[in-house]
């Protein structure tokens, strides 16, 4: 891609009513465009880096075996009313008639939805378990929209749904999410630790909040520094290896405000291992057994003939939420470095083209050719801007490698740079076979 083709409306100065770093760089940046208070167009920057994190979610789901589906987002108060949520629910619901008269709504969460289309498609145990997801725009009449992407009316999410014959088959199933949770995560670049947490309108008694430490996250949270020694690469997706992951965790004191009680903190955790911070939620997981399947009669036979509610959980994460996310925790003194899974761009050449400068346009086109030969996404600043104006340009999207043309540069040789790291000074097969040779590792 050539910027000069690229939609990217930049804009010199932060906006006055972004208050966080991820909602001025959104916007600075031109990855979001407000269209009302809450409520954001995608632009391709933007959208780009949204669709990868969405592919690393779904890889992740698919991996402990949940299946993908996609439920609509308008849906019937029937069943809201069916479960009791109808009223319940509050005035973040977006209520809405068609113009039979017939009450809809604009799906804040799909627990409903999910049952009802469980319960007239399975009858047996046999077809037990089942983890389903998809990922769809959710709709929330947040009163006080604020932060950007942070905390919106409307947002993109992965949520998944199990359903269990019994509460130890349920929690083997919650096990899972939370394994797929931390590798998604990790892959993003980020920490996230699992807290405990209160399960709020989704109702249940188990739930746990992912969070990542951020000076700007709303989650203020209570931990023992030592859940971060924690590694999961050593855990694979077998029922004892995630079993065993889970009781790691379990043994330090993590949880959010809303669990938190002083005592027991002071008692579980040392001095010197207390962190009292605060962090961003990315992700949250539920266990409910037959909240939802008990009132709307969803039910299965067993091998004697009985029938039981079954027992069901629900898994949440915001995955246009984790594009701001991801800012909060790495743009760091006006620099941001995407992670490589999710950068924009694999690379940008960054040519000096000033005065007309037709030798080092020639020769970061035929750079630029032979990237893409080897599918590598390559961003050339075709623009003749001064150097140092591109530099701080590129310091705030983020594409971790850098190609520069300028005084230093020689027939054969770039400088090659990551962002924050010292310039190297390689040739086109050099810097090739760097791009190749992560894309075999991976």
């Amino acid at each position: 891609m050539y910027l000069s083709k690229l939609f990217i409306p930049l804009l010199k100065e932060n906006p006055s009513e972004a208050k966080i770093k991820s909602h001025q760089l959104m916007l600075r940046t031109g990855m979001v465009k407000q269209s009302s208070a809450g409520i954001y167009s995608w632009l391709p920057l933007g959208f780009k880096i949204m669709k990868k994190i969405e592919n690393i979610v779904r890889e992740e789901q698919n991996k402990i075996g949940a299946q993908e589906l996609l439920m609509p987002t308008i849906q019937s108060a029937e069943i809201w009313k069916e479960s009791g949520r109808y009223d319940d629910y509050g005035d973040e619901m977006l209520r809405i008639k068609d113009r039979q008269g017939k009450e809809l709504l604009y799906g804040p969460t799909n627990e409903e939805l999910i049952t009802e289309i469980f319960r007239s498609s399975i009858k047996s145990y046999k077809s037990l378990p089942q983890l389903l997801y998809h990922i769809q725009w959710k709709f929330r009449d947040e009163l006080r929209p604020r932060f950007g992407v942070m905390r919106c009316k409307e947002f993109f999410m992965k949520d998944a749904y199990s359903f269990d014959i019994s509460d130890e088959e349920a929690k083997i199933s919650y096990n899972k999410m939370l394994f797929a949770y931390l590798n998604t995560f990790k892959r993003l670049g980020l920490t996230a630790i699992p807290m405990a947490a209160d399960t709020g309108p989704i109702g249940g008694d188990l739930s746990h909040e992912f969070i990542i430490l951020a000076e700007t996250g709303e989650s203020k949270i209570y931990s023992d520094k030592r859940i971060f020694d924690i590694d999961i690469s050593k855990h694979s997706n077998k029922e004892d290896s995630i079993k065993d992951l889970r009781k790691k965790y379990d043994e330090f004191y993590s949880v959010t405000d809303d669990k938190f009680n002083e005592d027991e903190f002071k008692k579980k955790v040392t001095i010197e291992n207390q962190l009292v911070t605060k962090g961003i939620e990315v992700g949250h997981i539920f266990y409910f057994g037959d909240k939802y399947s008990k009132p709307l009669n969803c039910s299965v036979d067993l091998k004697d003939g009985k029938k039981v509610y079954v027992k069901m959980g629900s898994y949440g994460v915001g995955v246009s939420r984790l594009v701001g996310a991801i800012i909060e925790s790495k743009f760091n003194n006006n620099i941001m470095k995407w992670p490589e899974t999710v950068s924009p761009f694999e690379v940008v050449i960054i040519p000096s083209l000033q005065k007309n400068d037709k030798t080092n346009y020639l020769k970061a086109e035929k750079l630029y050719n032979e990237l893409k030969k080897d599918n590598i996404d390559v961003l050339l600043d075709d623009t003749d801007e001064h150097l140092s104006a591109k530099f701080k340009k590129f310091d705030l999207i983020g594409i971790p490698y850098q190609i520069i043309l300028g005084s230093k540069s020689t027939n054969d040789k770039f400088e090659f740079k990551e962002v924050n790291e010292k310039t190297e000074s390689l040739s086109i097969n050099d810097i090739k076979n760097k791009f190749l040779n992560k894309r075999k590792a991976n």
